[in-house]
């Protein structure tokens, strides 16, 4: 007869057992729940307070807090940061800090010994990088071969430096919003190109740089960094038909395998084209994971808490339903959330939230007044404080 104890280790494993799943590949998932990445880009935030600018959660009071601890309390694990190579000083209306290495380092080693996971997005540029601009650095060659070694050598000592100053990201993104390549004019793709085959050899000279950025992260691997996850980012999340173009020719000469990254990252916003609907992004989410077996995240997202213009009319919203208000924040980051959470397999492992607390860039590039979850005090100028919106609870109980 069986005892009690043998019993129930029996009750146990059939649990187990009927609990397990199957990856798209067919093989069984005995894997743990995935961790789930709740992210906000907090890159300006030091920027912020060296001028002056204060924050004030309003859930304690009106005590001024750090960002960190009020986005903590509201569900944030994981910090994201842009890193850029050689930015020139003053940028940016007289800025005199910029996103290079030290200043990357500094708020990495204040995140992460908070306990934050560190997100790193390598521009690659000296400036901003996205899809309408992705200059190569100045200082660096204009061919393919040596710009290449030199990207190689880049991620290394980049890698290698955080994690001497005690920084090792948990994640890392080759790049931010590669949808046209990167380190251009050497690199430029368009995803459009036809027939397939002129697509194909397009993507050939970004293949050779984007293959050497990985193995930069290799190189530092062996020489003592903690292994990251790699990640692709690209933007329009919504359209499925574009990520799957783009990553079928990136890997179609063979220089980039599909093992040489971890997850997909896609940015998704309201405000750029209508078809940026929950529906079309739960498309590309299922497709794309589905087809790759590899996690996906939102990369980059938000939404206003408030949008007229200067007629007092909304500017056109991919999803109308959802108000530009504060109650819409929640609902719409809410909304990805589940949709991210329920693509099969656990392959949806992360949200992210584009510069909540960046108080004087408040639209954060939109047609919108304000996007952020800090609601501005401009009224004491030069002196600017940002009190916390209920929407700073974005990822909380998730």
């Amino acid at each position: 007869m069986f005892s009690t104890f043998a019993l129930k280790a029996f009750a146990a494993l059939c649990l187990l057992t009927s609990t397990v799943t199957s990856l798209p590949n067919g093989h069984p998932n005995h894997s743990p729940k995935p961790f789930f990445y709740a992210g906000h880009d907090l890159s300006s935030l030091k920027i912020e307070e060296d001028g002056g600018f204060i924050y004030k959660d309003t859930a304690r009071g009106n005590a001024t807090r750090p960002v960190e601890d009020i986005l903590g309390d509201g569900g944030m694990n994981t910090v994201r940061l842009r890193l850029w190579v050689n930015p020139v000083v003053p940028f940016d209306d007289g800025y005199y800090e910029t996103y290079n290495l030290d200043y990357v380092t500094t708020v990495a080693q204040r995140f992460s010994k908070k306990g934050y996971k560190i997100y790193l997005d390598y521009h690659f540029s000296d400036y901003w990088a996205d899809p309408n601009k992705q200059a190569r650095p100045v200082a660096w060659p204009t061919t393919v071969p040596a710009l290449a070694a030199t990207l190689r050598q880049y991620v290394s000592s980049t890698l290698l430096h955080l994690h001497a100053n005690g920084v090792d990201p948990a994640l890392v993104s080759l790049g931010n919003e590669i949808r046209h390549g990167l380190l251009w004019p050497q690199g430029y793709v368009d995803v459009d190109t036809q027939p397939r085959s002129a697509l194909n050899k397009n993507f050939t000279d970004l293949a050779t740089l984007w293959a050497a950025s990985r193995q930069g992260v290799r190189d530092a691997v062996k020489q003592g960094a903690e292994k990251p996850t790699i990640m692709i980012h690209i933007d329009d999340g919504y359209n499925v038909t574009l990520q799957q173009r783009w990553f079928s020719a990136l890997t179609s000469s063979g220089k980039v395998k599909t093992s040489d990254w971890d997850v997909f990252g896609f940015s998704f916003y309201p405000f750029y084209g209508t078809a940026a609907t929950f529906a079309n992004l739960k498309t590309t989410l299922d497709t794309i994971s589905k087809q790759y077996g590899k996690p996906v995240h939102v990369a980059e997202t938000d939404w206003p808490a408030m949008c007229t213009n200067e007629t007092g009319t909304a500017p056109e919203l991919s999803e109308p339903s959802v108000p530009a208000s504060v109650p819409g924040q929640l609902e719409w980051v809410h909304t990805i959330i589940d949709i991210v959470k329920a693509v099969p397999h656990g392959l949806g492992q992360g949200v992210h939230y584009w510069e909540p607390a960046w108080l004087n860039n408040t639209g954060l590039g939109s047609a919108c007044q304000d996007a952020i979850l800090f609601r501005p005090d401009f009224s004491q100028w030069p002196k600017v404080t940002g009190y916390s919106r209920e929407s700073v609870n974005i990822f909380k109980n998730i």
